[in-house]
């Protein structure tokens, strides 16, 4: 199109009286040509449905003048808005350039046009039959306007023009959802070639090729590329990362380590993102894998604060603190009290029922009637295994509930019980008796489990209530259970360094305790373990800050220089004259040259504590202005996470999907499907989140941030 031509844009309202009442009445105006699109909502565009956001149907006028009018009909040249349709139900406007959608309030640029609105219900929120709707009026649209008219409309829809690309074709969009449907749902990419989905395609998209594997490939590649790049700014701006390592192996005998970064962000939101799933080698060569990973990222090994693996690894070198899973650690403590010879032998004849009552037909169908007769249907005999302890305590859970139900079947069918051997008396007691000590232990893993308890710093003060309630538990207990939850404390206090403090100060645990406004008392060390603590935290934050003014005397122990301060007071003595009062009875005052840093410090360990209800990162960011030094280091201590994965998945009592569907994929295309399945979602979420607010530097409109 010409310079000099003008732009046809949407037609606006004239106000025209008609029957006494002011009517809007259609004009079209001509204006200069419109901006460029601004990166920020190019960005917006969805890859897969950009196409559409510019059809040349939908930017069709919204009203229309309807002719003719009868009796009870409408009046002619009266205007109908046309904003009836579905897709206004699902969207408020904010004046002329922008909507908000009332599932998740986020805003889009409006521009006389639902197509975006009708795609973000779509990617976002699922609802397709809008999508599928839409792609059927432009399909009709398009030869509706095939005439001279709108050919001149078509034309300046280019990019030149500043508009974006032309629709792609229908079957490029099936592609790449298709290929979106692998990596959210862990599909392999040899689901193409199953019957059942190209008949299921073929029915709902007659005419369709499907893509071959390799050709999805591509396109899974591509996905993978742009967002591993999204990623790698993402994690340019975390202050210290922490590397959690997860050894699995999948059902071809392969084993592989995921690699996930932790790190909490400059709005103190928990950031978990799965950097890679690589092939496991050999144990010495993790250092180095991590290493040639960082660089991938543009990282160098000093990004990383602290690294977490699962037990299975060795001793990694390049100077990183190490902390185990407390997942990991909790299962082998565990695993050492169960292993008594009373209970093992309880424990092995209760896994023979389970087994007798799973296999044999007639003793479970004997068992279902008398449940149901007892209103206990619901209740399954479950058997445990021994990589999961907390099977252990839903076995014994479900026993003892049908003890006198099983007790039956075996005294009715005295030959068919005839291989299976039952509990004795003691025995029952015995599980009765451990069981409460096992839901005690279960209870550490339901508090980890919370959202506001997931980092490092809740661990300890937690290992601490659970060894303290298991042993008033043990004091009116069995001589077994005595036993038992003495291995369990040892255990215990072994892993996590309790019963050495010295070695404990050096653990990330206990900074992070103490950086935790609920737990700064620190109420399981002595006195004086707190005032060394204290002194290493000040002794970090003038590493973290910088170089400062001269140390501090400390404030909550004795000063080493003790006797140079003596020295001092004595030659203060000397000039009492030009000092005042206070100087010469009670020395110099320690507040005077202490570095702000330090006063930091201060101030934040006389703060009253926090409900333990609280979530630490809140308080941090309420309170990131009083104390910067400190919530600095905070920052980073508080993002090592208590467990390698997530909380829920560590303490399960079986295998989770992810963890059943990621075993079954081919190893050539592993990485790059739980690469998007794991990060997709939250790396758009945190776009769209920073795309909004730097539309509306006014954050009172968005109440909900982008979830972590």
């Amino acid at each position: 199109m010409a310079d000099g031509n003008p732009q046809i844009l949407p037609k606006r309202p004239k106000v025209e009286e008609v029957g006494g009442e002011t009517q809007p009445k259609e004009e079209v105006t001509e204006e200069p040509p419109l901006p460029l699109v601004p990166p920020t909502v190019q960005e917006e565009i969805p890859m897969v449905f950009n196409a559409y956001a510019t059809a040349p149907a939908a930017r069709r006028r919204r009203e229309k003048v309807v002719g003719g009018g009868g009796d009870g009909g409408p009046v002619a040249g009266l205007p109908v808005d046309r904003r009836k349709s579905k897709v206004w139900n699902y969207y408020a406007k904010l004046g002329d350039a922008y909507v908000e959608c009332n599932i998740c309030k986020k805003q889009l640029s409006f521009h006389n046009s639902t197509t975006t609105m009708r795609e973000h219900l779509v990617r976002k929120h699922g609802i397709r039959d809008t999508l599928l709707s839409h792609l059927k009026d432009d399909q009709g649209t398009e030869s509706d306007s095939a005439g001279p008219e709108n050919a001149g409309k078509r034309c300046r829809l280019t990019p030149e023009n500043g508009f974006h690309h032309p629709p792609e074709p229908r079957s490029e969009v099936i592609t790449e959802l298709v290929v979106e449907m692998i990596f959210r749902d862990l599909h392999p990419l040899s689901l193409v070639k199953d019957k059942g989905f190209g008949l299921l395609l073929g029915y709902l998209e007659p005419g369709f090729a499907l893509p071959s594997p390799a050709h999805l490939a591509g396109g899974l590649w591509h996905r993978y590329g742009a967002l591993k790049q999204q990623l790698e700014r993402y994690l340019g701006t975390a202050q210290a990362l922490v590397l959690c390592v997860e050894s699995w192996t999948s059902q071809f005998h392969q084993s592989y380590w995921s690699v996930t970064a932790n790190f909490i962000d400059g709005e103190w939101r928990r950031a978990r993102c799965l950097m890679e799933t690589q092939r496991a080698k050999a144990q010495g060569m993790l250092g180095e894998k991590l290493v040639a990973l960082l660089a991938q990222f543009g990282l160098s090994g000093k990004a990383i604060f602290c690294l977490m693996h699962d037990g299975a690894t060795t001793e990694v070198t390049h100077g990183w603190s190490e902390v185990p899973c407390a997942a990991r650690t909790l299962q082998l403590c565990v695993k050492a009290g169960l292993e008594v010879q009373e209970v093992e032998e309880a424990l092995a004849v209760a896994r023979g029922i389970v087994r007798y009552f799973q296999q044999d037909p007639k003793a479970t169908r004997s068992l279902t009637s008398k449940l149901e007769a007892i209103n206990k249907s619901q209740l399954k005999l479950v058997v445990d295994t021994g990589v999961r302890w907390l099977t252990t305590v839903e076995m014994c859970e479900t026993l003892l509930e049908l003890k006198w139900a099983i007790m039956a079947v075996l005294e009715e069918d005295p030959k068919g019980a005839a291989g299976v051997q039952n509990l004795a008396d003691h025995q029952w007691k015995l599980l009765q008796d451990l069981l409460p000590v096992m839901r005690t232990l279960k209870l550490a893993t339901a508090f980890l489990r919370e959202e506001q308890n997931v980092s490092i710093s809740s661990l300890l003060p937690c290992v601490h209530g659970v060894i303290a309630a298991i042993g008033q538990q043990a004091e009116e207990a069995s001589a077994v259970i005595k036993r038992v939850v003495a291995i369990v404390g040892m255990e215990l206090r072994q892993r996590w360094g309790l019963a050495e403090e010295e070695k404990l100060l050096e653990s990330p645990a206990v900074i992070a305790s103490f950086l935790d406004p609920r737990f700064k008392e620190m109420r399981f060390l002595s006195p004086s373990s707190r005032n060394e603590l204290h002194q290493r935290v000040k002794n970090m934050l003038s590493q973290v800050c910088g170089p400062q003014s001269p140390p501090a005397a400390h404030f909550w122990g004795p000063n080493p220089d003790s006797k140079a301060q003596a020295g001092n007071q004595v030659a203060c003595c000397a000039n009492a004259g030009s000092q005042s009062v206070y100087d010469v009875l009670l020395g110099k005052d320690p507040t005077e040259n202490m570095p702000e840093i330090h006063q930091q410090l201060e101030n934040y360990v006389v703060e009253p504590l926090c409900k333990r209800s609280t979530d630490p990162l809140d308080w941090w960011k309420s309170n990131e202005r009083r104390f910067p030094a400190v919530a600095q280091l905070s920052r980073r201590f508080l993002a090592i996470p208590a467990t390698v994965v997530l909380a829920e998945r560590a303490f399960s009592t079986g295998q989770s999907l992810l963890e059943h569907r990621r075993a079954l994929l081919a190893p050539e295309n592993l990485d790059p499907i739980l690469f998007l399945h794991q990060n997709h979602d939250f790396l758009e979420t945190l776009r769209n989140g920073n795309e909004r607010r730097s539309r509306n530097p006014h954050p009172e409109p968005f109440r909900g941030s982008a979830g972590v």
